[in-house]
């Protein structure tokens, strides 16, 4: 080959190169880095299958595709703890780079199996006090991410609620005690409807019967109404509480958007696909070397409502 005819076909070879997409040219630098996601919810759950698909598209505009410089190890579960704690097993014994997961049952179990692997979740509440994080300036440990609720918010809902349906007198708040958040919220929720004129009930779930048992209960009462706080197995059971709530023509106050798309009254809270594009921002800096120690908990934007 003579040295013209060289010379062009490095240029030439130099400028297909930098036409590459980004996570082309990253697989040429360095090896495949490794994402578990661990999700408490069915493979058939839209609303999470899109938040997914929004933490995976973020990280690919950072630089991060699958089948070229990343690969992804989902597991889906339920609100099933054994699959939960099967999976997560499963997950931490490939030894992945990092780990998304949601849940305020999940992160913990994960922390049990691994304290090196760094964990970003993209949901939850009180780090500090629930031991995941020793500031929320400075986790320290191998866990970190963005909470999803202020506690405080939940005065803003019920009043929110009673905007709604001035007549509500009665709310029933259902959620599974086995949720660590669960105390805390409770406190939250009987602290702000005083005030508010309202009288608090407590309901505990484990299943769809406790839940329709709970709706019906709500509505037997004079003026009731329904709170339904961030939970897996709220989650677990979305389109039935939304069928069920509405059958017995309750006005309810969700936390999560999804239920409203999918039928419910109103929600009041974070952009969840907001969190789990930020989540995908710090599994880029995890993978280039930042620490999740390091990384601050980040608090909630300012909350949403949507009718």
């Amino acid at each position: 080959m003579s040295d013209m005819r060289r010379r062009g076909f490095i240029t030439l070879l130099g400028a297909a190169v930098a036409a590459w997409p980004l996570p082309a040219r990253a697989q040429q630098s360095g090896p495949v880095r490794r994402i578990g996601i661990l999700m408490p919810l069915p493979p058939t759950n839209a609303e999470a299958q899109a938040r997914v698909r929004a933490f995976r598209e973020e990280l690919r505009k950072r630089g991060w595709a699958g089948g070229v410089n990343a690969q992804f190890d989902e597991r889906w579960t339920s609100d099933n703890m054994d699959l939960i704690r099967s999976a997560a097993t499963n997950l931490v014994e490939l030894n992945p780079d990092v780990i998304l997961a949601q849940g305020a049952r999940v992160v913990p179990i994960l922390m049990q199996l691994t304290r090196s692997i760094p964990i970003v979740t993209p949901s939850g509440s009180d780090a500090v006090e629930r031991g995941l994080a020793e500031s929320l300036a400075r986790p320290g440990g191998n866990v970190t991410g963005f909470a999803t609720i202020e506690l405080s918010v939940i005065g803003k809902m019920l009043q929110t609620l009673k905007e709604i349906a001035p007549n509500v007198a009665h709310v029933s708040m259902i959620y599974n005690p086995d949720t660590p958040t669960g105390p805390a919220f409770v406190r939250q929720f009987e602290s702000a409807a005083g005030p508010l004129g309202v009288k608090p009930i407590v309901v505990h779930i484990h299943n769809l019967g406790d839940i329709e048992r709970a709706v019906a209960a709500a509505a037997a009462q004079p003026n009731g109404g329904m709170f339904v706080p961030l939970d897996v197995t709220m989650n677990a059971f979305m389109e039935q509480i939304i069928a069920t709530i509405a059958r017995h023509r309750l006005p309810a106050m969700y936390s999560e958007r999804a239920f409203v798309t999918s039928g419910g009254l109103a929600y009041y809270g974070a952009d969840r696909m907001e969190q789990y594009r930020g989540a995908a921002s710090y599994v880029d800096r995890i993978l280039r070397g930042e620490k999740a120690g390091d990384l601050p908990f980040q608090q909630p934007p300012q909350s949403r409502k949507d009718f």
